[in-house]
């Protein structure tokens, strides 16, 4: 079944655009993959990414996609000011590859989700997070237990990359991995 991937907010889709007509935004990027693009380069695949903190999940900003011909070349993350969304910064890394891989992964899922990206900052971690209710605000909700997380690559030792999980059975272990163990002779 198709994913539904939610639209951007048009801001944030702007001040991408921007950022990518900006010579300057470029250079300074320190992305060579984008220094090196030959053509145009378009920003696609847009995802909230929200991150899980101890008290359930936020919307930290939207991450798009840059393509440059057939190939994802970089991303461009936005964030939420009080004026409203702005350009954040653009990048390159593992978890390209890694987010087209699990998208395509959902893409055959016989069940449609709203594919949303889930950052885990005290494991250095982030998943795509499949939401079951495909017509969610993008920007809200909370992580239903029959929600899937496919953590991206590189994952934390002992978690598979791109292996789906229900998140009922995931948090709980990413929760235990979080939660800092008492001290040496500390109470508990």
């Amino acid at each position: 079944m198709p994913l539904h991937v939610p639209p951007a907010p048009a801001p944030a889709l702007r001040s991408v655009l921007t950022a990518l007509a900006s010579p300057t935004a470029v250079r300074e990027a320190r992305t060579p993959s984008l220094l090196r693009a030959q053509g145009p380069v378009t920003p696609e695949l847009p995802l909230p990414v929200h991150v899980l903190d101890g008290t359930g999940t936020r919307l930290a900003g939207w991450r798009f996609l840059i393509r440059c011909g057939e190939r994802s070349v970089a991303a461009a993350e936005t964030m939420l000011t009080p004026d409203g969304w702005a350009f954040s910064h653009f990048f390159e890394g593992p978890y390209i590859a890694s987010t087209e891989r699990a998208l395509r992964q959902a893409e055959v899922m016989q069940q449609p989700y709203q594919p949303r990206l889930l950052s885990i900052p005290g494991l250095y971690m982030l998943a795509l997070w499949l939401h079951g209710d495909c017509a969610a605000d993008a920007g809200t909700g909370r992580l239903a237990a029959t929600d899937l997380l496919v953590p991206l690559a590189p994952a934390p030792p002992g978690i598979a990359a791109h292996r789906p999980h229900r998140a009922a059975e995931l948090l709980p272990v990413l929760t235990h991995r979080v939660t800092p163990a008492p001290l040496l002779g500390s109470p508990a």
